[in-house]
């Protein structure tokens, strides 16, 4: 790419292939200031070769989904946040279908102490969290499995969702769009999603913030079609006014780390935050 400087084609050829940067680990490898690092990683930003998370950045993405691994990184912290918030709103005895994503990963983390569920998820991951656990019972969705990331796509697992009728749907998406489209980027995971969605008498989506700054070229549905949105932080006037206008209750589990200091300031902390508030908007 033109007009980079021999340290910012490097840190790119590192992202592209462990799909993160740190600021830390670059400045001790080019034996650099943080700040020089942190300027870097702005420009690779504003070039949109980059996407900035804290303390450090990961490859961008466009029509194709960030890698499994890299969005593990991606407002981490968020995520466990709304795991925490989701898992409170769930009842022990209840039956519940868990999708693909990391963020629905961290609900199942939080339900492991909850008693007597059934789980059906399309999600490798989420189930070798929960198999282990004796009060909660877990049912895989059959089919192709996806390398990238653990899911189980495809017709048959559509077909096996449609069997069951549970109490609660737990989903997540790649995106959401101000007229408040859910949206994803592999059509066979967006046709489990669709049928997660009809067989749940109530629906959950849990996404943080970032997702409202991306798109991508798949509709799952409409977030009319949802009963609760955890996420991370007040939503933005449109949308809000959206799930105010559907009676969609909206809460907020809002991590004291997240976006409320600068960066620099932010790299100076000591690890992790403080257990997060959760705050119901509706």
């Amino acid at each position: 790419m033109t007009g980079l400087t021999h340290r910012q084609a490097e840190i790119l050829n590192i992202a592209r292939a462990s799909g993160r940067v740190m600021v830390d680990e670059l400045a001790r490898r080019f034996e650099v200031s943080a700040q020089t690092i942190r300027k870097d990683l702005n420009d690779l930003c504003e070039r949109r070769s980059l996407t900035r998370v804290h303390g450090g950045a990961i490859i961008a993405s466009g029509v194709e989904n960030l890698a499994y691994e890299a969005r593990r990184f991606v407002a981490a912290d968020e995520k466990k946040a709304i795991g925490a918030a989701a898992a409170s709103l769930i009842p022990n005895g209840c039956s519940l279908f868990i999708n693909i994503g990391t963020t629905t990963e961290e609900v199942a983390s939080a339900l492991t102490s909850h008693e007597d569920l059934l789980v059906i998820t399309n999600n490798l991951n989420v189930a070798m969290l929960l198999y282990r656990h004796p009060r909660i019972e877990v049912v895989v969705a059959g089919g192709t499995v996806r390398r990238a990331d653990g899911a189980v796509v495809g017709s048959t697992a559509t077909q096996l969702i449609g069997q069951f009728k549970v109490d609660y749907a737990i989903i997540g998406a790649s995106a959401i769009d101000e007229e408040g489209a859910l949206l994803d980027f592999d059509y066979r995971e967006v046709q489990v999603a669709q049928a997660i969605i009809a067989n749940a008498r109530s629906v959950m989506l849990v996404a943080d913030s970032t997702k409202l700054r991306r798109s991508a070229p798949v509709r799952i549905a409409h977030i009319s079609q949802i009963q609760t949105f955890v996420t991370d932080q007040e939503l933005p006037e449109r949308l809000s006014t959206i799930c105010h206008g559907k009676g969609i209750e909206v809460v907020a589990a809002m991590p004291k780390a997240a976006g409320d200091i600068d960066e620099a300031q932010a790299e100076t902390q000591e690890a992790a935050p403080e257990a997060a508030p959760v705050v119901r908007l509706r």
